[in-house]
């Protein structure tokens, strides 16, 4: 919980620290790089004390605020990705939940079929074609604001499943309960069920749920970039700084070890605290001693 807390701080405070000039993830310090191929100077990739984490080969630029700067990618990604998955999601799961024949089938059926879509593929493909009808339909300006609805719309729109049956789960067992039977009896709407005697009893396994499907989106966001479909240079991601330390991992490692160190970390927190939080929020977990 520490180490995502820091994250998150990091990431929403990583413009400020950027405008106030505490961090400069754009600026060139071509003074220090040097020799064959633009290395950095000295040992460590051009390690110091006003530069921790060193420089990036080529550019001079200070590897530490590139990190923190992507950040702020990575995890608007993921944050807003969830939020959408978990939204088609749970409306979808609660529909399928409280409803029986033909539109729980049908819902169940839809899940089935957009699980059986490569989640990858999908984004390799739709990439150039969704990225133009942003720009052109909804006037989303071309580079990252384009490429961050992008991911963010693919990453969603393939990603509620796994919450919609979570949720689905949850009210099949929730309608049997006397207090939804007692509101049911006292004339109450679906609405009502839905969002006033149903919903509040779900907030620990979507809490849960999101915990579990942000390092997710961390990790596929990093992927994109690491594949070039993802956020382009000069903003910074974790996945590009990835793309571009590949080409440097031989006579530099210390380039692409911090960024992957930092992936690494995130994705191994936010699991954790996924896992944690589904002991303390989850009376019927049998691993609780």
């Amino acid at each position: 919980m520490v180490v995502c807390t820091i994250v998150v701080l990091g990431a929403a405070g990583s413009p400020l620290l950027q405008h106030w000039g505490v961090i400069d993830p754009i600026g060139f310090n071509s003074e220090l790089v040097k020799g064959i191929g633009s290395l950095p100077g000295g040992a460590w990739g051009g390690m110091s004390w006003a530069h921790p984490l060193g420089v990036e080969p080529g550019t001079g630029r200070d590897l530490l605020s590139r990190i923190v700067s992507g950040l702020t990618v990575s995890m608007a990604v993921a944050i807003l990705s969830s939020l959408l998955s978990l939204t088609i999601g749970t409306v979808l799961g609660l529909i399928a939940g409280l409803s029986k024949g033909k539109v729980d089938w049908f819902i169940s059926r839809l899940i089935d079929l957009v699980l059986s879509f490569p989640q990858l593929l999908m984004l390799l493909t739709l990439a150039p074609v969704l990225v133009g009808v942003l720009n052109e339909r909804l006037h989303i300006p071309d580079g990252p604001p384009s490429q961050i609805a992008f991911m963010v719309l693919v990453l969603g729109a393939f990603g509620w499943p796994y919450p919609a049956r979570i949720v689905r789960g949850q009210v099949l067992s929730l309608r049997e309960r006397e207090f939804v039977e007692a509101a049911v009896s006292l004339g109450a709407s679906r609405t009502y069920l839905y969002f006033r005697e149903i919903l509040p009893h779900l907030a620990a396994p979507l809490l849960i749920c999101a915990t579990l499907v942000i390092p997710q989106y961390i990790a596929a966001e990093a992927t994109l970039g690491f594949l070039g479909l993802g956020i382009q240079a000069p903003t910074a991601s974790l996945g590009s700084i990835l793309n571009d330390s590949v080409s440097y991992a031989s006579v530099m490692p210390t380039y692409f070890l911090f960024p992957g160190l930092v992936l690494a970390i995130i994705v191994l927190s936010f699991n954790l605290l996924g896992d944690g939080l589904r002991d303390v929020l989850d009376p019927k977990d049998n691993r609780k001693s």
